[in-house]
């Protein structure tokens, strides 16, 4: 697999091929080496918004994910849900409400 995704992958096709091209470095490993390698992997250098996007797809039961990643996903931190907007300001103490 080329280095370049193809420009016109969306941006999830082009997470699926990054997953998949990780545990293609991994099947020679033994299995359970090569899961926790992927999962390593993923939760140093995928950012997460990437994770979440990610575990959107897995959730979804999305198609083309390389066996090792579908065995490493419950390895990978998924991170919390984003917030819409900025969070509450806190209540002052001793204020009526």
């Amino acid at each position: 697999m080329s280095h370049d995704l193809n420009s016109s992958m969306t941006t999830r096709d082009k997470l699926m091929a990054m997953a998949n091209q990780i545990a293609s470095f991994f099947p020679t490993k033994p299995r359970e080496e090569g899961i926790a390698g992927v999962a390593e992997h993923i939760n140093k250098f995928w950012e997460p918004r990437m994770r979440r996007q990610f575990f959107e797809m897995i959730d979804a039961g999305q198609p083309g994910f390389d066996e090792f990643v579908l065995a490493a996903a419950p390895k990978i931190r998924r991170p919390p849900a984003p917030q819409d907007g900025p969070p509450p300001l806190p209540a002052k103490a001793g204020a009526a409400g």
